[in-house]
């Protein structure tokens, strides 16, 4: 038979079409306003403390006779939900002011999901900024400091190449472009030292100078390399503190050389994500330089390798600038209470921290170890480029004896208070930034806006669809029919495709690329009937009209669209957010209409014509 399925490609086809539609469910589920409560710092018993929190809010919100949709436990957070944003903003400004110091309250919207979806991971579709509203920042990051902290590094590597190799030298120091000078007694002590601190890295430059200098520059492939780590480790250790709050699905992405882009649909609590991603603080653990007296500190005679920082107690503390572990390493933190009960901060590391403490403390049991905290703040003015100046600010918050060697879990003790334990235990799980940040500009996208924008989407998407189909009936009759369900089933499997597919958020230019997707996805059909009506015309028999339409067709519609999902490729290489979100949905309808023209049409076709004599067609 010419114009029949074997049974699997009919079963392939529904299962298809049933599973668009299962995942398409999610989103005509309406939000609801929503107040999301969250432990941040002292981990303890949640369950405990949810059902205690959970009582207390109850009787709160009966009180204050604010009307909600649901109030429900999860995990280590309360959601409440509302049925109308004034009840929301409500129970926030009440709720804030009694809980505000122990928990976390954010506002966003949510979706009440059958569990049965939830189980098999349907999801509703993402909305970008401009249709669910939310907060919008551009965060510049201070790639320079970092720069100047790889300077540092590979000074203290050349001391400690020269010291071994026996070379004196009289004075290691920084130049501009974060490059490094070294002056030698003579030009023999340069030259010897020339092949050893070559192999520290093959992306220095090392040069002579005059008689007794030796230049070390970084190559711009180096500087860059440094860079591009820093804004990616920033968008990561971003993601990673958004996440703390609740937020499972931020927008986080760089933006030309140096700046990162967030985008938080739903959520309206722009000075809790500002508190959140404006801390630049990190934590270094260095040796005590217990060489140093008094008196050289007072003399401020200190040798290079050393620096003195100020203590918690206002005391003066030589440290080493060798940094024995950073906060990078730091994989996990809480807060608890030690044998005398005053509070400790629990640090467990990752495999290289581990290694390298342990290490390092095996070789220096009984000396001093101290924990530097570092904060970058704002000066208020601003350099040439129009940046803003950042001011660094030490301080030594702890100081330990080493009394055995360390594995990946060790402890910081010696804290005045369980606030500053449990500030510093959250620090800690935020991870350290690679390079210190500034919100450059940040914006607040209100929810109505948003709503307007759905509507006149879903209005403009309508009206193209119900424009094609008229045009497919009143032209193609049955067959048009066909064609206009094919149309409606690309709608629901670009609406899937898109709720699965990770990362992708619906905009406004991601709705205009479903519009125009839908407006010519009928061209597919067009010329498969227009084949099938040549044929008639030849005098062909029916089915072979139909065979030879969809077949001769198939060449052209390929060639088609393979063209536009090339375009729609280049677009989202070479594009910023709204144009890749119109190239992915293109890319995406393109596929879809595809699959609904050839494959679904045909097989609706061969269910209603194939094995029978047919004289005559609606088309």
């Amino acid at each position: 038979m010419l114009n029949n399925y074997p049974l699997w490609k009919y079963l392939t086809v529904i299962l298809v079409f049933v599973t668009g539609i299962i995942y398409t469910l999610p989103s005509l589920y309406r939000d609801y306003p929503t107040i999301y409560i969250a432990q941040c710092a002292l981990e303890q018993n949640y369950q405990e403390m949810d059902d205690i929190l959970l009582c207390q809010i109850k009787k709160i919100l009966a009180y204050e006779k604010i009307i909600n949709k649901s109030i429900v436990s999860q995990a280590n957070k309360i959601r409440i939900q509302f049925f109308h944003e004034q009840d929301q903003l409500q129970a926030y400004q009440k709720l804030s002011t009694i809980f505000s110091k122990k928990y976390q309250i954010l506002l966003c919207n949510t979706r009440n999901i059958p569990h049965w979806l939830s189980a098999i991971k349907a999801k509703p579709i993402k909305l970008g900024l401009d249709l669910c509203g939310g907060i919008y920042f551009v965060i510049h990051a201070n790639t320079k400091t970092v720069l100047d902290k790889f300077q540092e590094q590979y000074i203290n590597s050349l001391r400690v190449i020269l010291f071994e190799k026996n070379i004196p030298y009289l004075q290691i120091y920084k130049i501009k472009n974060n490059d490094i000078e070294i002056n030698f007694k003579n030009s023999n002590y340069r030259n010897k030292a020339i092949l050893p601190l070559s192999k520290i890295d093959n992306e220095l430059i090392l040069y002579a100078i005059g008689t007794n200098k030796l230049h070390v520059i970084f190559s711009e492939r180096k500087k860059n390399a440094i860079r591009e780590h820093a804004i990616h480790q920033n968008c990561t250790i971003l993601h990673h503190r958004i996440h703390q709050l609740g937020i499972t699905e931020p927008l986080v992405q760089r933006h030309g050389s140096d700046r990162i882009i967030i985008e938080l649909p739903g959520f309206q609590d722009i000075e809790k994500i500002r508190e959140m991603l404006g801390t630049t603080a990190s934590l270094e653990f260095r040796l005590v330089n217990s060489t140093i007296s008094e008196f050289k500190i007072n003399n401020n005679l200190i040798p290079e390798d050393s620096e003195i920082k100020l203590s918690n107690n206002g005391y003066l503390v030589p440290l080493y600038k060798q940094i024995v572990l950073s906060g990078d390493n730091i994989i996990n933190s809480n807060v608890g209470l030690d044998e005398y009960n005053r509070p400790q901060v629990n640090i467990s590391l990752d495999k290289t921290g581990s290694i390298s403490i342990s290490n390092f403390t095996k070789n220096n049991i009984g000396k001093a170890i101290a924990t530097l905290f570092v904060e970058y703040k704002d000066s208020g003015k601003k350099d040439s480029k129009g940046h803003a100046i950042l001011i660094k600010h030490e301080k030594v918050i702890n100081i330990a004896t080493i009394q055995s060697q360390l594995s990946d879990n060790f402890r910081i003790s010696g804290i005045n208070n369980l606030n500053e334990a449990r500030h510093l235990s959250l620090l800690l799980r935020m991870g350290n930034l690679a390079a210190p940040i500034h919100i450059e500009e940040e914006r607040m996208i209100g929810p109505t806006l948003g709503k307007q924008n759905i509507v006149r989407g879903f209005i403009a998407c309508s009206l193209g669809l119900l424009t094609s189909i008229c045009f497919m009936i009143l032209w193609y009759h049955y067959f048009g029919l066909i064609a206009s369900v094919a149309l409606i089933a690309n709608l629901i499997l670009m609406i899937s495709t898109m709720s699965i597919v990770p990362g992708i958020v619906l905009t406004m230019p991601s709705i205009v690329g479903i519009v125009l997707t839908l407006s010519v996805a009928v061209d597919a059909n067009v010329l498969i009937n227009e084949r099938i009506k040549e044929e008639i015309k030849k005098g062909k028999p029916v089915q072979y009209a139909i065979y030879t339409g969809y077949r001769k067709a198939f060449t052209s519609i390929v060639d088609a669209n393979i063209t536009t999902i090339i375009t729609s490729i280049i677009l989202y290489l070479i594009g910023t957010g709204p144009i890749k979100g119109f190239a992915i949905t293109t890319i995406i309808g393109v596929g879809t209409s595809m699959f609904t023209s050839i494959v679904g049409t045909r097989a609706v076709v061969n269910l209603v014509y194939g094995k029978r004599r047919i004289n005559k067609l609606s088309i």
